[in-house]
């Protein structure tokens, strides 16, 4: 389906795209940085147990995977996606405080529940925009896109930091401090008004206007990506808590994310040298293998007596088994789907991935309470599923 010419408005570029997008990327990720870590062990500090855990973790992605593809499609059709991600990013900062009421259980499920409608399409919104700019002005995504794993990683580190000297209980604060930035950014972010045909929802009007978003190879393709990054689950849940047992500092545990994201950031900083030509399907099966590499080695580190050391050279890996599935999707999508329907094959891929992670995290607390550290070999499992599920997608592309 052909596309109606750029506009005058459209065609001109609005200045400092690149670095308006980078402080948003920057300032989406800076709270992603604090949740991800150390929300588990806040949740631990204030009484909750593995199974509650699991659930306050796991309940909010099976709400999101629907809510967020509605958004997504909406902000396309809206008058400016950049208008939508402001009234989000407060309406966000606004429900982050319920964190600072006591903690029962049923409240911080009901305030996980709310943030995730809110919380989640910031990302993808933020790539939507981004790819924009890559179709229209010939911007590098990955460009703008290294500063959100740069500032996850500040995130990780300087949260660790200040936490081993607040106390775990300081997390909420941090995380709401961190979404004030991102209505800060979501000010001056550009605005670039509509598409150029609004992404519908249906999947009657997708298979019609965008026949490729439904053909088996690019759900094969979405499918094997999300299986690699449920595979992921079990480490967000309860790596922290299980390097918390073992007697690691705050401060260790924050260096240990980081360098993951260092190694994130590393891959996004040699990605086009290295990988520029390699079709996206490959991408994605080498992020599984190294994932199936990194579950299996997770549990015998401790165990072989390599501490710590072993622990970072694992991390290591989150370079290919993130990374490599982070720019091998938006390849995927800047190549096979139309600028038109970028929304809508964001909230595809969203969903996959989504779903996959929810049905792991919600399995991870019972897994983490009756195998412990051993859960990973579940994990790599479901890492070799996914490359089985992406090369039987490589054998329908033309």
């Amino acid at each position: 389906m052909s596309l109606p010419p750029l506009t005058p408005d459209q065609s001109v570029k609005p200045p400092r795209f690149e670095l308006r997008l980078s402080l948003l990327y920057a300032a989406i990720f800076l709270p992603m940085g604090i949740h991800l870590p150390y929300f588990p062990l806040w949740l631990e500090h204030v009484g909750f147990g593995a199974r509650e855990i699991g659930i306050v973790l796991a309940a909010p992605m099976f709400l999101r995977v629907v809510t967020t593809l509605l958004i997504t499609a909406s902000a396309d059709r809206a008058r400016d996606r950049a208008n939508v991600l402001l009234v989000l990013s407060v309406s966000t900062l606004v429900l982050s405080f319920g964190y600072f009421l006591p903690p029962g259980y049923l409240l911080i499920l009901g305030v996980s529940l709310a943030l995730a409608v809110v919380w989640t399409p910031h990302a993808p919104i933020a790539d939507s925009l981004a790819l924009s700019g890559v179709r229209r002005f010939g911007s590098d995504y990955s460009r703008m896109r290294i500063w959100g794993s740069t500032a996850f990683l500040v995130a990780n580190f300087g949260g660790g930091f200040l936490l081993s000297f607040t106390g775990i209980g300081a997390v909420p604060l941090l995380i709401s401090v961190g979404m004030a930035t991102v209505v800060a950014a979501s000010l001056v972010v550009p605005r670039l008004g509509r598409p150029r045909k609004a992404s519908p929802l249906s999947a009657t009007e997708l298979q019609e206007g965008a026949p490729s978003l439904l053909r088996p190879a690019f759900l094969y393709f979405v499918g094997g990506c999300g299986l690699v990054v449920a595979s992921h689950g079990f480490l967000y849940a309860f790596s922290s808590i299980y390097w918390q047992s073992l007697g690691i500092s705050g401060g260790v545990i924050g260096l240990l994310w980081s360098w993951s994201v260092v190694a994130e950031v590393g891959m996004f900083a040699i990605f086009t040298r290295l990988f520029g030509r390699t079709p996206a399907w490959r991408l994605v099966a080498l992020a599984g293998l190294a994932a199936f590499l990194r579950w299996v080695a997770f549990p015998l580190i401790w165990p072989a007596g390599l501490g710590i050391a072993g622990f970072f050279a694992v991390q290591t890996l989150h370079a290919l088994s993130t990374g490599l599935i982070l720019i091998g999707l938006q390849k995927m999508i800047a190549e096979t789907v139309p600028e038109d329907r970028t929304g809508a094959a964001q909230g595809i891929a969203f969903f996959a991935n989504g779903v996959s992670m929810a049905a792991v995290t919600l399995g991870s607390g019972q897994l983490y309470a009756a195998l412990g550290v051993n859960g990973f070999y579940v994990m790599a499992v479901i890492a070799l599923a996914a490359v089985g599920l992406v090369l039987r997608g490589s054998r329908l592309t033309p």
